[in-house]
């Protein structure tokens, strides 16, 4: 499993990490039942502080995408087939937005719009 953080970036590392699992799961990379590398290797691999990879997989619990067992560390649920079914459709809604000569600025808005309609 490759996850990427970029120290350099105002996002906040937690927040990276989360998004980089995401689009793990987006890919189907990464499978519901599939457990994730423990904290201590994520942060070792990364250079990143443990309680930050924590921080990653707490919110990847809130949002149900990973369970948190004591003793099994974290493992992808269910949900993950959701994220890859839909994470499939977005290189061709990414390929028809620049067919169409829109920016990803404005490919964004229109996610939203209509996520939020």
């Amino acid at each position: 499993m490759l996850f990427r953080v970029d120290p350099s970036s105002p996002q906040p590392l937690f927040e990276q990490l989360a998004a980089s699992i995401r689009s793990s799961v987006g890919r189907g990379a990464v499978t519901a039942g599939e457990r994730l590398p423990s904290a201590r290797e994520v942060a070792d691999a990364l250079d990143i502080n443990v309680h930050t990879v924590l921080r990653a997989y707490q919110a990847l619990r809130e949002e149900g995408l990973i369970d948190l067992r004591r003793g099994r560390g974290a493992v992808v649920t269910e949900k993950a087939t959701t994220y890859s079914s839909v994470g499939l459709a977005i290189p061709e809604l990414v390929a028809e937005a620049r067919r169409r000569g829109l920016t990803a600025a404005a490919l964004i808005a229109l996610v939203r719009e209509e996520y939020s309609s």
